[in-house]
């Protein structure tokens, strides 16, 4: 059975070769409802599939991108990873998306293999090991955009949340609550937005007139994460107050609530910076510092389309704003 055109699809729809092209590559500004409708009758009638191979080679271009994602359990990096997906279904480029679970050899692995593949270009929440690979692909001026993480020294397109400000908002709601004894926790400092929200904690504790106490400020890996609340807390030297620096490390302080009969919201307040699926509808209800994640997912979209497309302005480092919900976890109420 011979392999359907796009020569037959533009004879069974009555227009020319060039239109069909058209249609297929989405420039549909200066064409009617009626061409369009008759192309896709046409397509669907005849079961026309389109040769991306032969496409590609044409245009240079594969219309793949790949994104590589360092940890996918964390709702910020699927809230984003989705947004870029549906940006780029839109323009009818399709996604590839790997998970590297912050592995250095794992992350180098998926970029060389995506390029391999010739992807058009890349999103990459980067797991920071890999700088030499970075800076090649800077370079290269490859499309890359980096998002969630910034990596020093490497001049790309770059998304992120303005961890200090996040951090400002809720030092100051938790000192006008009255508390004087503020505690972070975050997984170990291995990625630039922990490091921040580190030193954003103390810069704000600090500004708002309070005291940093060392043993209140705390990072671990999240298996061990209850057995440091357990040093933190003990002797009576415990916070009033504590911060989650992610959604994973917020789950390990539910743990080490409940086998230490700590109430949330009585005992100890209590906020999360991560923007956690149902948080209105806990017991209490959550406070969290919320990540814009659908809208910096579309920058991060929108900024490696506009390097695919030769339109690239110039590199920056697009900061987005977070907003603090507040709710009961952080507000202490006598019983």
């Amino acid at each position: 059975m011979n392999r359907v055109t796009m020569a037959d699809v533009a004879k069974a729809a009555g227009i020319s070769k060039s239109t069909v092209s058209q249609f297929l590559n989405g420039r549909y500004e200066y064409m009617s409802r009626e061409t369009k409708d008759r192309i896709k009758a046409a397509i669907d009638e005849l079961g026309y599939h389109p040769n991306y191979i032969a496409r590609s080679l044409k245009q240079k271009r594969t219309s793949l991108i790949g994104i590589v994602a360092a940890n996918i359990v964390h709702t910020v990096s699927t809230e984003m990873s989705r947004a870029i997906e549906d940006y780029f279904h839109e323009k009818d480029i399709q996604v590839i998306f790997c998970n590297s679970y912050d592995d250095q050899e794992k992350e180098k692995k998926y970029i060389n293999n995506l390029r391999a593949r010739q992807v058009d270009g890349l999103v990459i929440f980067p797991a920071e090991k890999n700088t030499e690979l970075y800076k090649r692909l800077e370079d290269e001026s490859y499309p890359v955009v980096f998002a969630d993480r910034k990596i020093a020294g490497i001049q790309v397109n770059t998304v992120v949340v303005d961890n200090r400000d996040a951090l400002d908002q809720a030092v100051h709601h938790l000192i006008a609550e009255g508390h004087s004894k503020l505690a972070i926790l975050t997984p170990p400092l291995t990625i630039y937005p922990r490091r921040e929200r580190i030193e954003g904690f103390k810069e704000a504790v600090r500004k708002h007139g309070g005291k940093v106490y060392d043993h209140l400020v705390r990072s671990t890996e999240i298996r061990a994460m209850v057995t440091e609340l357990e040093s933190m807390f003990a002797e009576g030297n415990g916070p009033t107050a504590l911060i989650a620096g992610n959604d994973l490390t917020y789950f390990e302080i539910m743990k080490f609530a409940r086998k230490h009969q700590i109430r949330i919201g009585k005992d100890l307040a209590l906020v999360v910076f991560d923007n956690i699926e149902l948080a209105a509808f806990s017991e209490p209800s959550l406070t969290i510092i919320n990540q814009p994640a659908y809208e910096m997912g579309l920058m991060a979209g929108e900024l490696l389309y506009e390097q695919i497309s030769g339109r690239s302005a110039k590199i920056g480092t697009y900061v987005f704003p977070a907003e603090m919900i507040v709710r009961g976890s952080s507000v202490l109420k006598e019983e």
